[in-house]
């Protein structure tokens, strides 16, 4: 299947070197209209022509009175019902407005996957010394090595303005979700037959040092994010734990502690194509909230921009007493719990590099114009067949303020009928502390390996 990628005439200078990676930073010229035509990450301010994508108008930044973060988030638009249901029996009139992947589920499922959409609202916000940053990485970011590293950006989003595919994929990248963050999760793995088994329960520890609100361009020495990851169920897995450490200018480190041998090891397989562990091996690594990992197995191609069906404002997931058994059906998520809106995507699509491999040849991204987080994900295997999809369950987190896009997501296999749904809150457990907790800076030293050997269990 083949999408009539349109773009939109304001933006299609910025594609004139689509797929090509850029060198030269923007012009303060074109950076100006951060300020007035585009928002402050480089989304089209303007509503849609028929008023069903509205103007943003500087995002959704109100904190309920006694809320503290770590709370499950308000659900912002309760009150609100869906003005359009999509399955397999009307999904060719609105064709235009569904990605492949999302064809493929209704195809699949015909009988129980649909789509309930409501009305749009441009949610997405970040604190104004993020904005000042992104102003300021337009005209001073650069991607290096054929677009596989950033140097000149700090603290904002990166290319605003982007001239390639590359400068896109490093937006969604360093996407703003907070300086430091620890959520806990459950991943379940739905098997082709239908029943749903957890693969794993634990908690994740994240800062970014990017990100860093007291930092500067030139004490930046690249490090992004700092990712600690721990398993507290099931009992095989339970005290194993993660470290990867990703950067601007260089490599991934990974560590893995091991409980069998009560030791730490250096992980160099912790990315790409490898299966994912603490998945049960039903995902790989760089499939992690739609894409997490290195540029390099790829040459990325910025299509286009157009307007979408995409998860957004989910927050009724993340309400105290949801259960998984709510949110999970046997085969996909839960339509039921699942907010769909209308809004415009940057269109990414990756194709092997030569002399690379990856056992996902060629993929498909959908970037929020106003994150810039991927939301959707497609994967074709090498036979050409539609095998996997990605579906984000973004949600609004007043006190970022930001529109946390990855925190929760699920991959279905299409040729074999299981699926993942990985980071799912679990409101309905007694044991579930939070899902997503802003928190104090954490010392580096809390992100090195032998940090992990001081914390080891068993």
């Amino acid at each position: 299947m083949k999408h009539r990628i349109v773009v939109m005439p304001l933006l299609a200078s910025a594609l004139l070197a689509a797929g090509q990676p850029a060198q030269a930073v923007v012009s303060a010229q074109e950076a100006g209209a951060l300020k007035t035509t585009l928002t402050p990450f480089g989304a089209e301010r303007a509503g849609n022509r028929d008023g069903s994508i509205p103007a943003w108008s500087g995002g959704y930044t109100q904190v309920a009175a006694g809320y503290k973060t770590g709370d499950p988030p308000p659900d912002v638009f309760a009150g609100e019902k869906p003005v359009l249901k999509i399955d397999a029996k009307n999904a060719a009139q609105y064709a235009d407005k569904l990605s492949d992947g999302v064809k493929g589920l209704l195809q699949k499922y015909p009988e129980s996957f649909r789509l309930d959409v409501y009305p749009t609202h441009r949610t997405a916000a970040a604190p104004q010394w993020v904005y000042d940053n992104t102003l300021r990485n337009a005209t001073h970011a650069r991607t290096t090595d054929n677009g596989l590293w950033v140097e000149g950006a700090y603290g904002g989003i990166p290319f605003p303005i982007p001239k390639s595919g590359n400068e896109a994929m490093w937006n969604h990248k360093l996407q703003w979700t907070g300086e430091t963050i620890s959520s806990y999760f459950v991943n379940y793995v739905g098997t082709p037959e239908g029943k749903l088994i957890m693969a794993t329960k634990g908690y994740n520890k994240s800062q970014y040092p990017y990100y860093e609100k007291g930092g500067s361009p030139e004490k930046f020495t690249g490090e992004s994010q700092q990712l600690r990851i721990f398993t507290t169920e099931p009992a095989l897995k339970a005290g194993s734990q993660f470290l990867l450490v990703d950067a601007v200018n260089r490599p991934r480190q990974a560590w893995e502690y091991l409980t069998g041998q009560r030791r730490v090891r250096k992980a160099p397989t912790l990315g790409y194509d490898t299966p994912d562990d603490i998945n049960s091996g039903q995902s790989y690594y760089d499939e992690a909230f739609i894409f997490l990992g290195e540029l390099d197995r790829y040459n990325w191609k910025l299509v286009g921009k157009k307007e979408l069906y995409i998860p957004y404002n989910n927050n009724k997931l993340y309400q105290k007493g949801i259960t998984v058994e709510q949110l999970l059906s046997p085969h996909h998520a839960n339509p039921d719990t699942q907010r769909w809106e209308l809004h415009r995507v940057w269109v990414v699509e990756a194709e092997l590099a030569p002399g690379k491999r990856h056992v996902v040849p060629k993929r498909r991204l959908y970037l929020d114009e106003d994150t810039w987080a991927a939301v959707l994900g497609e994967g074709w295997d090498a036979q050409g067949q539609l095998w996997r999809v990605q579906v984000a369950m973004p949600y609004v987190v007043p006190e970022g303020p930001f529109v946390n896009a990855t925190s929760s997501w699920c991959i279905y296999n299409l040729l074999s009928g299981g699926y993942l749904a990985a980071a799912i809150p679990d409101y309905g457990s007694a044991s579930f502390r939070y899902h997503y907790k802003l928190l104090d800076r954490i010392p580096t030293s809390y992100f090195q390996p032998e940090a992990l050997a001081g914390e080891g269990v068993r």
